[in-house]
């Protein structure tokens, strides 16, 4: 379906097939990421940790049915943004965006934290800004130089990431064969005696930041070479591999804890409890390996595709006139919004030199970055059905009511778990979003989307009184 009959210009080169993409979701969700945050997922799951990961799956599969029912009727740059003002209304879909720009805006300087924290702990010398300077200069400089330029570097970082993913699975398992750490077990996929439905839920609250990534894919819809079907397929295939993937090193690493007791009281303040499981497995190198990757992992190769995702949503909310004017002008030799891209890392730059110095920094941008995503994701489900609903129930009542409501009801059981600061700084949040539509309402600028029009009419415009 052309962007055309959405009242919008093709000014992106469909670059990407399907490959392109499911490296892309791959590439963004990171293979190894639970390797940086696995000590909080273990200590929040009561040791369930695979299970936690299981759970987040299936509700990320429901969600990218959603996805994959709303990218086909608008396949635009927008995301859930743009499907919320055009299946419900124009002001929702700015609250909508408003609440998936703390999702987008926020991802890439926390990956710089997290790397520029992995990256000190390896060179004690260079301190945590440093770091994070240095790893949003590069991926401006590489997401500048165009699509094609990420693609490529998508292959390679992907390829690194699986490399050092076996390298850790083979030693980890001919580690427990030996006798090493617990010996095989299914106690990360439960255990009877901790196992309640409030623990594993609080698990996934924080472990949710491992399969952020995949609804990315739909801010690329207008990169896509054969469009929302090429988008639809990548978002389900990319999910199910990265999941396998997740649960494989979880569950070994689990089983190499030194002490899961100790981890689940006292938590892991210092973030080495993966690296710690890998020392078990193969020694220091293996420790050291696992520490690096996850630093390049996170503060190169997600950051570069997490700005790249960020700079979409702020070009498609840029030029439905919610945002500055200028950040949706695209570079017309390169196919990027190169205002955009630069926005997205002054901001990075900006909040994440100002957070590096806050103890509580790295938790705080996690609790900011879940929390947007998940209201954004119950949103879409909604979408679903208010669409199916609206535009005569065309479609199947299974995958446009019931899957919709199982995906909203899980992530609310999720929400409803997270942590207290989460739910705080999301509130607020959404209450500045608020402020910022009422101000735009008596201003006399209501939110506004270009109408699907007939094909014998011109692009309209939908405007909502509120």
């Amino acid at each position: 379906m052309s962007i055309d009959k959405f009242g919008y210009q093709q000014q992106l080169r469909r670059e990407l097939r399907i490959r392109d993409l499911i490296a892309y979701g791959l590439v963004f969700m990171v293979v190894i990421a639970p390797f940086g945050i696995f000590g909080s997922v273990f200590q929040a799951s009561g040791g369930m940790i695979a299970l936690a990961y299981v759970v987040g799956a299936a509700a990320m599969i429901l969600t990218a049915s959603s996805y994959g029912v709303m990218v086909a009727k608008y396949p635009v740059a927008g995301s859930v943004y743009g499907y919320a003002g055009r299946a419900i209304g124009p002001a929702v879909g700015f609250l909508t965006g408003w609440a998936i720009l703390l999702d987008y805006v926020c991802i890439p300087l926390l990956l710089s934290l997290v790397a520029g924290a992995s990256m000190a702990s390896i060179v004690p010398s260079v301190p945590i800004w440093a770091w994070l300077i240095i790893f949003v200069l590069a991926n401006t400089v590489m997401n500048v130089f165009g699509i094609k330029t990420t693609k490529l570097l998508n292959w390679i970082f992907l390829a690194a990431e699986l490399v050092v993913l076996v390298i850790f699975l083979v030693y980890g398992l001919k580690a427990i064969a030996d006798g090493k750490g617990h010996g095989f077990s299914l106690d990360p996929f439960y255990n009877g005696t901790s196992f309640t439905w409030s623990l594993i839920l609080g698990g996934v609250s924080v472990g949710m930041l491992s399969y952020l990534g995949f609804d990315a894919l739909g801010l690329l819809a207008e990169d896509a070479a054969d469009g929302a079907r090429t988008v639809r397929r990548a978002m389900y295939l990319s999910l199910l591999v990265v999941a396998a993937l997740f649960v494989a090193q979880t569950w070994v690493a689990a089983l190499l804890v030194p002490d899961p007791a100790g981890l689940i009281a006292n938590g892991d303040p210092d973030g080495t409890a993966f690296y710690d499981a890998a020392e078990v497995a193969g020694g220091p190198w293996l420790g050291t390996l696992t520490a690096l990757a996850t630093a390049l992992a996170w503060g190169v190769a997600n950051n570069m595709v997490a700005q790249v995702a960020t700079s979409r949503l702020l070009m498609a909310m840029s030029r439905d006139k919610q945002l500055p004017a200028f950040l949706s002008r695209v570079s017309l030799s390169r196919s990027v919004p190169t205002n955009a891209i630069l926005a997205t890392a002054a901001i990075s730059l900006g909040i994440g030199l100002w957070m590096a110095n806050r103890d509580d920094g790295i938790t705080l941008m996690s609790a900011m970055v879940n929390f947007g995503a998940m209201i954004a994701f119950i949103v879409l489900h909604v979408c679903v059905i208010w669409d199916w609903a609206k535009n005569g129930r065309t479609g199947g009542l299974g995958r446009n009511v019931i899957v919709p409501l199982l995906g909203a009801g899980i992530l609310v059981a999720v929400i409803f778990h997270a942590q207290l600061l989460a739910q705080k700084v999301g509130l607020i949040w959404l209450g500045l979003g608020v402020i910022v539509l009422i101000v735009l309402l008596s201003t006399g600028r209501k939110p506004a989307l270009p109408e699907v029009p007939a094909d014998d009419e011109t692009p309209k415009v939908v405007t909502e009184n509120v």
